[in-house]
């Protein structure tokens, strides 16, 4: 019995934005599904709009398994996994070994061909697009409470915008600039009622 794809969809019960009130809650499976969204949305601008040369299938398969790890140890929420160095490197070191447990339950034929995406080089170009994605998709949740009413996510929404233009990439202003006013819509007005 092979337990792999078992593990995987657990995705749907681990919550995301713990320590914030939401209107809406969100798992970690739904939220990679729009981290591999992003990614692609990222690198194919990159590549189509501004010439660039990134390898869009790794990018998109990273970003698909970005938070496998978060199966066993839960979604920490970034001021507790970023509190401080020290705290940081452990955890990283507790998501390794949660990656490799859940790695293990794949068929051997397989584990080499899916492992190098459970565990992304971190300093590869394509890693770059996944994590403005996971910043742009915490972005967009945060416009998405907002327009519940809910201001909880004022400084976070903020904080996020801040972060993800000091990263300087184009592909994210030209999301910015292009897709993200969409966002702000109802579905009547997407729809142009």
């Amino acid at each position: 019995m092979e337990k792999f794809y078992a593990y995987l969809d657990r995705m749907k019960f681990i919550k995301r934005w713990q320590l914030m009130r939401s209107t809406r809650e969100e798992n970690i499976m739904e939220h990679s599904h729009q981290v591999a969204v992003l990614t692609h949305a990222l690198a194919v601008i990159e590549n189509k709009v501004y010439g660039g040369n990134v390898n869009v299938e790794r990018a998109v398969l990273y970003a698909l398994y970005h938070e496998v790890s978060e199966v066993m140890t839960g979604d920490m929420p970034t001021p507790v996994k970023y509190f401080n160095r020290q705290l940081h490197g452990e955890y990283a070191k507790v998501e390794q070994l949660a990656v490799d447990r859940i790695a293990a339950t794949l068929p051997e034929p397989m584990q080499e061909e899916l492992y190098p995406y459970l565990q992304a080089e971190k300093d590869c170009e394509e890693y770059v697009f996944v994590k403005a994605a996971d910043k742009l998709s915490a972005y967009l949740k945060c416009l998405e409470e907002l327009r519940s009413g809910n201001s909880e996510f004022i400084q976070a929404k903020r904080t996020i915008e801040e972060a993800l233009h000091e990263k300087r990439m184009r592909s994210v202003e030209y999301f910015f600039e292009h897709f993200v006013p969409a966002f702000e819509l109802t579905l009547d007005e997407l729809e142009g009622l």
